[in-house]
């Protein structure tokens, strides 16, 4: 793809629209929350090369709003994603989730997991996402609505590995909560750190939410995170659900497990508050 090609593909580029192939089918249980009383949808960020889709949700009414970025798990900025920025519109804040796969590829329409992890998410560099989140920020901060200075960051998954590098990344991030992101890796070109090697120089408090019964990320990844946030003060936590599957908080696949995501919610909502980002 040349540069005039790719710059045209990110501009005309749009969200997914429901649920991406991959995550279906849908469990009963799926959490809709209604845009009543909000301003939603999607919106263009300019970033470095183009433009990327987004969805944005915020009050209706009123100004000077907390900014939350929301990271994607690696389904996209499905109707999940867009659902939870909706939750915290509902709680005053401007919620913006930026698609991070735009440039490599649309995850919505792949239906397999593998296929998704190795035609796009395994092409995604971190030097992208940081820059991506840094032009995120300067946008919320350019519609007048937002309070940059109230700055938290939450994500999901291949999101919650980012949550953790964007607060070590940016010193503006008031705080972050990690949903089950991964902590440790190889060192790799698109992926020189990974959440482990960050800890223990991280000034920016964030609680990370594990499953104990999660598959993907032993435990005994979970308590290296915390010997090497010991070596820090950032302040930041770890809590361990320990029936926990991964993808706990997903209400709408088989992993959701409502007791574990509720509470989760609400430790959430409480840090964020504590450290004066809501």
């Amino acid at each position: 793809m040349n540069e005039l090609t790719r710059r045209k593909f990110l501009i005309t580029s749009t969200l997914a629209a429901g649920f991406a192939l991959a995550a279906r089918p849908l469990m009963a249980q799926v959490i809709q929350t209604s845009p009543q009383g909000l301003t939603a949808g999607e919106v263009k960020i300019p970033v470095a090369d183009g433009e990327i889709p987004a969805y944005r949700a915020m009050p209706a009414t009123g100004s000077n709003f907390p900014v939350v970025l929301v990271i994607q798990e690696i389904f996209g900025v499905h109707e999940h994603i867009q659902d939870v920025c909706r939750r915290f519109a509902q709680l005053g804040y401007l919620a913006i989730a930026p698609e991070m796969f735009v440039r490599q590829g649309d995850v919505s329409q792949l239906s397999d997991v593998q296929q998704i992890i190795s035609q796009v998410v395994s092409k995604v560099p971190d030097e992208q996402v940081m820059s991506d989140l840094d032009a995120t920020v300067a946008w919320a901060e350019s519609t007048g609505k937002a309070n940059t200075n109230k700055l938290a960051i939450t994500g999901f998954c291949w999101g919650g590995r980012i949550t953790w590098l964007y607060s070590a990344h940016n010193p503006k991030v008031g705080a972050g909560v990690a949903w089950y992101g991964r902590l440790v890796g190889n060192e790799t070109e698109l992926t020189p750190q990974h959440p482990v090697d960050i800890a223990a120089s991280l000034d920016v408090p964030v609680l990370g939410l594990y499953g104990g019964q999660d598959d993907g990320i032993p435990v005994s990844t979970v308590d290296q995170m915390r010997e090497a946030l010991k070596q820090g003060d950032s302040g930041s936590d770890i809590i361990v659900y320990p029936d926990a599957p991964h993808a706990f908080f997903a209400d709408y696949r088989p992993s959701y497990r409502q007791a574990d995501a509720e509470d989760a919610w609400r430790r959430l909502q409480g840090w964020f508050k504590w450290h004066g980002v809501a």
